[in-house]
């Protein structure tokens, strides 16, 4: 191990990856010295193994299956689909795991790139340990953000080390389609998961704990994803956990709590995820190795006045899009406090206060139908102690889902707060139906009064007007 020189900045960042590069992106746009430390790839997971090759794989899965619905064009895609040429497609999204483009984009913007493990070494201090054995000293005038993310979770099952299981990253990075797929979990993951390998061809069975799919999202949501699935092929058994697994000649197999003996070449969990904090230093500042790190709604970590973290670790919001919204108001509030300014006291939705956090958390599932919400559930609404109305609609009432395709289905939820006359919550499930999200978090977020929505005309014959429907059934 080699020692070098100790630099100083005004800002160190540890994590490359979005949330990261965005704390970098403001702090350098406030005038601050930023150090990005990263130990992977520049860009970190979303760009490599979760969000863009994830949505590369589903993109063409849901556009033949948009296809088939159109008569006229259903016959020219009833062919499956070309496996090799979307493993191709994703690796160009993936940008074939090199991360150059990145790193130009880091240069860009002014910030320093330090490549290696960091690690935090007392109050405002990163050490950095580079593939050389090389460790150079970074110190920090105002601030040091953590933007380490998360890794996937495993369970501890036995037989599962000599298995080679999969996690979200074998599974958007692989290069094969295994003929027979176990996805374990029922969340965003193994539905888009199951939804990818079932349409390039493999068997699948999704083995779901709890009652159903998406469990965070309206019941109707999980209901008809896992409808769809099922008509297309995937077997869901839920109330079902995995109590063995082990490979017998290659072949993956995996034992039930009912007994059942399953079969596989490949396993894929997708049961959650775990804070990338580990070894990066917590214990150096009184912080315990391995945990979340809980933060104020300026992102610094509670206890402290120079340590900040965003994204995934600070357990908030574990999404990509969260995670850099925390990332651009932390770096506003280190520009800010660098600079002497005090922050504005009791203002929850300015410029330096993540309160979209608590109250407009957006996200869409990439599965055929799309499942789409922002806000609070109607049972997250009414644990919350609100009074509420859920309205709902079938999306089939609706002249642009009916021309959208032959056989449309889907539904819609707005959550209304009666005694502040807002929404609280708004769910769409359905083809296409992702793209309609943004006008939902805009009247969520915004506090948008029901009324005044009543005023907004959603375009004939588009599937936005769904927010007619829900009003007027609100409406009576």
């Amino acid at each position: 191990m080699t020692e070098s020189e100790t630099i100083a900045y005004d800002v160190v960042v540890l994590g490359a990856g979005p949330v990261g590069e965005n704390v970098a992106d403001r702090t350098r746009a406030a005038g601050l010295s930023t150090a990005l430390v990263e130990s992977e790839r520049v860009g970190g997971e979303c760009s490599y193994w979760a969000c863009m090759p994830s949505k590369a794989l589903l993109r063409p899965v849901v556009a033949r299956a948009e296809a088939r619905r159109v008569p006229g064009l259903g016959q020219a895609v009833r062919g499956p689909l070309d496996a090799a040429a979307v493993l191709a497609r994703r690796d160009e999204y993936a940008s074939h795991w090199h991360d150059d483009g990145q790193v130009a984009w880091v240069e860009s913007i002014g910030a320093d790139l330090y490549r290696g493990h960091g690690r935090l070494a007392g109050e405002r201090s990163v050490t950095v340990t580079a593939a050389d054995g090389t460790v150079t000293t970074l110190t920090a005038r105002h601030a040091v953000a953590v933007c380490t993310g998360t890794r996937a979770r495993l369970p501890e099952l036995p037989g599962l080390d000599d298995v080679g299981p999969w996690t979200s990253r074998e599974a958007t990075s692989a290069q094969e389609v295994p003929g027979r797929l176990l996805v374990v979990g029922g969340g965003v993951v193994a539905a888009e998961m199951a939804t990818v390998f079932q349409a390039l061809g493999s068997r699948v069975t999704v083995l779901v704990r709890g009652t159903g799919l998406l469990p965070r999202m309206e019941p109707f949501a999980g209901e008809l994803v896992a409808e769809a699935l099922t008509e297309a092929g995937v077997d869901i058994r839920t109330g079902t956990s995995v109590t063995s697994v082990g490979r017998e000649n290659g072949t993956v197999v995996a034992v039930t709590d009912a007994g059942d003996r399953l079969e596989a070449d490949e396993i894929l969990f997708a049961t959650g995820r775990a804070p990338r904090t580990d070894d990066i230093g917590l214990e150096t500042v009184g912080l315990e190795p391995g945990s979340w790190l809980t933060v104020d709604d300026t992102l610094r970590v509670d206890g402290t006045d120079w340590l900040y973290a965003c994204g995934d670790v600070n357990h908030r919001a574990l999404l990509t899009h969260q995670g850099k919204y925390q990332a651009r108001i932390a770096g506003d509030v280190i520009g800010a406090r660098a600079a002497g300014r005090a922050l504005p006291p009791s203002d929850p939705w300015g410029p330096h206060t993540a309160t979209a956090d608590h109250h407009a958390v957006p996200q869409v599932v990439f599965t055929d139908p799309e499942a789409a919400s922002v806000g609070l559930s109607l049972a997250e609404a009414e644990r919350a102690g609100h009074r509420v109305r859920a309205v709902d609609v079938d999306l089939t009432s609706v002249a642009g889902a009916q021309l959208y395709g032959d056989g449309y289905r889907g539904r819609a939820r707005m959550v209304v707060d009666l005694d502040e006359g807002i929404l609280r919550g708004v769910t769409f499930v359905g083809p296409g139906v992702g793209e309609l999200l943004h006008s939902a978090t805009v009247a969520v977020a915004g506090r948008v009064p029901v009324d005044r929505l009543w005023h907004a005309v959603p375009s004939f014959p588009t599937i936005s007007e769904v927010w007619l429907r829900l009003l007027e059934a609100y409406r009576g």
